[in-house]
């Protein structure tokens, strides 16, 4: 079962390389954030041709999530539980692997939270307590389950490249990480941190300033897994070298492999 979560940063003017990516790495689950589309606009014929089943939550002009699946997708549901929410940054469903066994999967685009003096922050906040609470619920289902997504969340200084130049922005402040770690606490196991301790690992580099050239990174897209999910983690890769690709995403995709 391989699993991978990229914000794509506009799916139409990244199709060809998500084309590509789907052509290459053949994930089972490709999360996928910041469509910047409605549902109508979405390129689903394209996506399906490649053969894949697609299920959208989409919005005009920004955020929008999505998951694309090599088998067919049940139980979706659009937008996070217990939450009024007029944007479109969750999706959830369930599809069945190989031996019959069901994944469920969750493509989160968590908001960004800056200037984290406006309204914007306590919404993000919000957000994140009710993505905890909604997380704690499907934890008792004992399921095999993945919360994919651009998080909008450094975890800690070993995954910014200046930590002191990022202390008093959203997705650094103590307020977000106590409820990353609030929600990783609840029984998941963050899967690139269960392979890996190194620093510099980064799936997002700024287009200003040389961010890429420089390798000023920030690692804020991440895949949580259950203790069932856990349990059959073999691998974490993050697909860098789309980062320099013609016409890329700010963001690149970060891939598990489970057995």
């Amino acid at each position: 079962m391989r699993i991978a979560s990229w914000n794509v940063n506009s799916v139409r003017l990244r199709l060809p390389a998500l084309l590509g990516y789907l052509k290459e790495k053949e994930p089972d689950v490709l999360a996928l954030q910041e469509l910047k589309c409605q549902d109508e606009a979405f390129p689903r014929q394209e996506i399906e041709d490649a053969g894949y089943n697609v299920a959208v939550f989409g919005q005009k002009a920004l955020n929008g999530v999505a998951l694309l699946t090599k088998t067919p997708l049940e139980d979706v549901s659009r937008g996070l539980p217990g939450f009024e929410d007029p944007q479109s940054r969750y999706i959830e469903g369930a599809v069945t692997d190989g031996s019959g066994e069901v994944w469920r999967v969750a493509s989160i685009y968590l908001p960004n939270g800056n200037p984290p003096e406006s309204e914007k922050y306590p919404y993000k906040l919000a957000f994140m307590d009710a993505l905890a609470a909604h997380a704690r619920k499907l934890l008792t289902f004992e399921e095999k389950l993945v919360l994919a997504g651009d998080y909008n969340v450094i975890p800690a200084p070993e995954d910014v490249y200046d930590p002191k130049a990022w202390v008093g922005d959203a997705l650094f402040l103590p307020q977000t990480r106590a409820r990353f770690n609030a929600l990783l606490n609840l029984g998941f196991t963050e899967a690139l941190r269960a392979t890996s301790d190194a620093a510099g690992l980064y799936t997002f580099w700024d287009y200003q300033a040389g961010c890429w050239q420089k390798d000023k990174g920030l690692r804020i897209d991440h895949l949580l897994l259950s203790p069932q999910a856990a349990d059959r983690l073999q691998s974490v890769a993050i697909d860098k070298e789309l980062r320099g690709a013609e016409k890329p995403s700010d963001h690149v995709p970060i891939r598990a492999v489970f057995g």
